[in-house]
């Protein structure tokens, strides 16, 4: 059983989560990767919601020597959709803006993506070489998870999406990341996360003096050409890749 495995049966919560997509040019040999782009897609997806992305990503010789890990969120009922039961990395209890937020559950999550970036340091990738991104709910995460993990991460990259229990966000900060780089992106025309929501988080970050990198797009809650473009611009700059 590996390492990743007895950390999810020992997790102290009833999620069960399905093993990571993975995704290189190296899939045999990991003593040729140097860097982890650990990747969350939204609310009601999996982890293959992202994989032509990445693939595209890997056509380019720069990112040679990157590992995408792209997890699965567990499927659990969701009450903002009446209670159905769809991949989520925690509960929804509202619209936005959000008055009432499920802290088990996002911290949950937390611990989840934690096992992972635990999981590349134990393969051999250094934790300022390992980044999170994530998109919608997703990004949620990996801008929670990031900006308290007690070791220094190659940076975020938050699509789409705003900062969860941001109240409890100066008590449970790690010092570690503080001056680690961030990319939000958000269309102006967002009717599920408003570009008000995301604003307001971006305000939030950079007044705690954190290196926030803020790009608007002319689309609603998605992806577009020039967000890719700016998305791989951010990734080779924070992983140090060939800009070529």
């Amino acid at each position: 059983m590996s390492r990743l495995s007895q950390h999810i049966q020992n997790c102290p919560t009833t999620m069960t989560y399905q093993q990571p997509l993975e995704l290189s040019l190296h899939t045999s040999n990991n003593s040729k990767i140097n860097a982890s782009i650990i990747w969350l897609h939204g609310l009601g997806a999996d982890g293959y919601d992202f994989e032509p992305i990445a693939q595209r990503l890997l056509e380019n010789p720069s990112f040679s020597h990157v590992r995408f890990i792209l997890p699965h969120a567990p499927e659990m009922a969701v009450t903002r959709n009446n209670g159905y039961i769809m991949p989520a990395w925690y509960d929804i209890y509202g619209h936005i803006p959000i008055t009432h937020e499920d802290e088990a559950g996002i911290k949950a999550s937390q611990e989840y993506i934690n096992s992972l970036i635990i999981n590349e340091i134990n393969r051999g990738v250094p934790s300022e070489r390992i980044l999170l991104a994530g998109f919608s709910q997703g990004g949620a995460i990996a801008l929670h998870t990031a900006l308290r993990y007690p070791q220094k991460l190659a940076g975020v990259l938050a699509l789409s999406t705003y900062l969860p229990l941001h109240a409890l966000l100066s008590k449970e900060a790690s010092t570690a990341n503080t001056d680690t780089p961030i990319l939000i992106a958000h269309g102006i025309f967002d009717d599920i996360i408003p570009l008000e929501t995301a604003a307001k988080s971006r305000d939030l970050l950079q007044n705690c003096r954190y290196s926030v990198n803020w790009r608007e797009y002319n689309m609603a809650h998605s992806l577009c050409d020039q967000e890719i473009i700016d998305i791989q611009i951010f990734l080779k700059q924070v992983l140090s890749l060939d800009l070529s």
